[in-house]
């Protein structure tokens, strides 16, 4: 006979478990593509349960067989399919996932059209309660470039620029495709970034990033602004980090959807 399962013996301590799990999981999955439909990354899960107080620990391994079940697609579409089942195999009243991505699109360079890829952070995060509440987040870092209106209005030749980074996390009613996040993105900062630049492709980001001077404060405006007209958004944040090139420092804004309903009527 085979011994006792360890984990289903009584607890007496009688402390309920918030979060109980497997984190930093890497794993191949597929994702959804705009252009080509699917894509093939590498992931990292992090997946929770809540463990009642009277059980002594929960079934790791289960974690990692429903992975395996659902790595071929996963999606914010599927995503609360995921936590349900989650919730159900483990027998727990809460389940929680994280996952997080590289993704890549293929750019061209604004000039000679030479092509690259250029990748993106992006992550999926999810939860479920005892009531079947699902709460589901993207979130979408973009690497872009700004350049100091300040710099630029107090110097005679030139201005100092940097590359940031944007990061816009989303409640949403129904899909919509990360690319269309990005490009929203990169429309509202002085210049995107490329992989691939040949010297007239430099010579353009650099004049253009030189029209378009934006604070951290004007990035995070802007972007809010354009996501406060799309309906399918019930919330969002956008942050914006400067990696500055003449400080020892960051700059850094952070705006809200509440925040985005001030403005409006103020």
């Amino acid at each position: 006979m085979f011994p006792e399962d360890v984990q289903n013996r009584p607890d007496h301590r009688r402390i309920e478990i918030q979060k109980v799990g497997v984190k930093n999981i890497k794993y191949p999955i597929i994702v959804k593509d705009k252009k080509n439909k699917t894509q093939h990354t590498i992931a990292t899960f992090n997946m929770y349960v809540n463990l009642p107080h009277h059980f002594k620990g929960t079934h790791m391994s289960r974690f990692i067989e429903l992975l395996n079940e659902y790595r071929q697609g996963i999606d914010m579409k599927n995503l609360p399919r995921i936590l349900a089942k989650i919730k159900k195999k483990l027998d727990a009243e809460s389940a929680h996932v994280e996952i997080e991505f590289p993704y890549f699109i293929e750019k061209a360079a604004p000039v000679s059209k030479a092509k690259s890829l250029l990748g993106y952070t992006c992550r999926f995060m999810g939860s479920v309660d005892n009531n079947a509440r699902n709460k589901l987040i993207v979130g979408i870092e973009v690497p872009v470039t700004t350049l100091c209106p300040c710099s630029k209005e107090i110097s005679k030749k030139g201005a100092h620029n940097q590359r940031s980074k944007v990061s816009v996390h989303l409640c949403f009613k129904k899909f919509f495709w990360i690319e269309d996040i990005i490009h929203l993105v990169e429309d509202s900062v002085s210049s995107p970034v490329y992989s691939l630049l040949k010297r007239r492709d430099e010579q353009f980001v650099t004049e253009q990033a030189y029209e378009n001077p934006m604070f951290v404060e004007d990035v995070v405006r802007t972007i809010a602004e354009k996501l406060s007209t799309n309906a399918n958004f019930t919330w969002f944040s956008v942050e914006s980090e400067n990696m500055e090139s003449i400080h020892n420092h960051n700059a850094y804004a952070m705006v809200e959807k509440n925040g985005v309903k001030k403005l409006n009527n103020g």
